[in-house]
C-alpha cells in the first residue's frame, strides 16, 4: 500500500512523529484511560507500523491493548471473523485502521451498543497520522467543529453548489449534527478523525445535482477521482448516475446490490482537518479536506440524528470547493469560509489566505 501510494515503506519513517500521533489519537482522542482494553484491528492491506505504535501508546498510557491482523476482504460491510466481534463487544476502546472496514455491519452495531468507543480509521498510514493528528492542534479543531456544528443546526436552507454544476437544496427543519470529529466523551459513540461534522436534513427535501470531484470510496477501484460524477437527487434518492469511465464502475457497483436502499442519501458532512489540504485516496482523510464536503450514500446509523436504515452498502463522495448557502447567507464560497467566527480559526491554525 505504501509503495502504492509513494510514500517511504521504511519501518523507521517518522518514527518518532508516529509514535507521537498515537499517543495523541489514543490519549487526547480516545480517551484511554489506564486499566481500559484497547483493540487494534487490522487487515492485510494495513500499515502494521500504525497498528504497533497504537498497541504501544495504548500499553504506555497504562492500557491493555489488543492488536488483531486479519485477512482483507473482498469488499467494505463485511462482518470481521468472529473473534473480532466478540473482542470489540468486550472491549473499552476499538480503533480500526483495516482496508476494508466494517462499520455500519450488524456485527459494528452490536458493539457499538455494548458501549465501545470506535473510531473508524480505515487505511490508516504513518503519513496520514502523522499530517492528520500529530501536527494538528486536535483541541482547536474540536473547538472549531462545535461552532460549525452550531452555525449548521441553527439553520434550516442549505444549498450547496460548485463550480461543476452541483446545485443541491434541503432543508433542516430542526435537525441535530452530528460532531463526528470530537473526543471520545460517550460509550457506544462513533468516533471519527478529528476536522468532521455530520448529518442528513429532512430527507424528502434534498432535491437537485451532486457533483463528486475530489474523491469517491468505494468501490474499491476507485479513490482519487480523475472526472467528476454527476448524480440527480430526488427526495433524498439519487435516480441518475452520470459522468465518465469511473461513473460507470460507480453505477454498476451500486446496481450490484439490488437493493433500493443503497442509492439514498444518508448524510452530508464538512471536512476541515488542516492536515489536508488535498485528497489523497484515502476516505477518511479525503472527507476531511480543509474546506470540503463529503456525502455519505448508502446505509445511514443512528448517530446521524436523522432516519435510520440499512443498506448492503455505504459510500462516501467529497466535493473539493463547495459554495455554502444558510438561508440565504453565504457560509462558504468555493471552498473559502465566508464566516467571520470560523476564519478566526482558521487564522489560528495558520491556513493560507486567512
Amino acid at each position: 500500500m505504501e509503495l502504492r501510494l509513494g510514500y517511504e515503506p521504511q519501518d523507521g519513517y517518522l518514527k518518532y512523529e508516529l509514535f507521537k500521533g498515537a499517543m495523541a489519537l489514543v490519549g487526547n482522542h480516545m480517551l484511554a484511560k489506564p486499566g481500559e482494553t484497547v483493540l487494534i484491528t487490522a487487515d492485510t492491506s494495513s500499515d502494521m507500523r500504525v497498528a504497533d505504535a497504537l498497541g504501544a501508546a495504548a500499553y504506555t498510557l497504562g492500557c491493555t491493548p489488543i492488536v488483531i491482523e486479519y485477512p482483507t476482504a473482498k469488499e467494505t460491510c463485511i462482518d470481521p471473523p468472529l473473534p473480532i466481534q466478540a473482542a470489540a463487544c468486550k472491549a473499552d476502546v476499538w480503533i480500526e485502521i483495516a482496508d476494508k472496514n466494517v462499520q455500519h455491519t450488524l456485527s459494528w452495531q452490536a458493539a457499538i451498543k455494548s458501549g465501545v468507543r470506535y473510531s473508524c480509521m480505515t487505511g490508516m498510514d504513518v503519513d496520514m497520522i502523522v499530517r492528520c493528528i500529530a501536527n494538528v492542534d486536535i483541541d482547536l479543531i474540536v473547538e472549531m467543529g462545535e461552532l460549525v456544528k452550531d452555525i449548521m443546526e441553527n439553520s434550516n436552507e442549505i444549498i450547496m453548489t460548485s463550480e461543476n454544476g452541483m446545485n443541491l437544496r434541503a432543508e433542516m427543519q430542526g435537525r441535530k449534527v452530528r460532531h463526528a470529529g470530537r473526543k471520545a466523551i460517550i460509550k457506544g459513540y462513533p468516533n471519527m478523525l478529528p476536522g468532521q461534522i455530520s448529518w442528513c436534513p429532512m430527507e424528502n427535501t434534498i432535491n437537485g445535482k451532486l457533483v463528486f470531484d475530489g474523491a469517491l470510496w468505494p468501490p474499491a477501484n476507485i479513490a482519487k477521482l480523475h472526472s467528476p460524477i454527476y448524480l440527480d437527487v430526488k427526495d433524498g434518492v439519487v435516480i441518475k448516475v452520470e459522468g465518465g469511465v469511473e461513473a460507470n464502475i460507480f453505477r454498476d457497483w451500486l446496481a450490484s446490490y439490488n437493493n433500493p436502499s443503497c442509492y439514498r442519501i444518508a448524510h452530508y458532512s464538512l471536512g476541515f482537518n488542516p492536515g489536508v489540504l488535498a485528497p489523497t485516496g484515502r476516505i477518511v482523510e479525503d472527507e476531511r479536506v480543509f474546506g470540503g464536503a463529503e456525502f455519505g450514500i448508502g446505509s445511514q446509523g443512528a448517530s446521524i440524528m436523522g432516519e435510520k436504515w440499512d443498506a448492503p452498502s455505504h459510500t462516501d463522495g467529497t466535493i473539493l470547493k463547495p459554495t455554502i448557502v444558510l438561508d440565504g447567507k453565504v457560509f462558504e464560497e468555493k471552498g473559502v469560509y465566508i464566516d467571520n467566527r470560523i476564519r478566526e480559526f482558521c487564522h489560528k491554525m495558520g491556513i493560507a489566505g486567512y
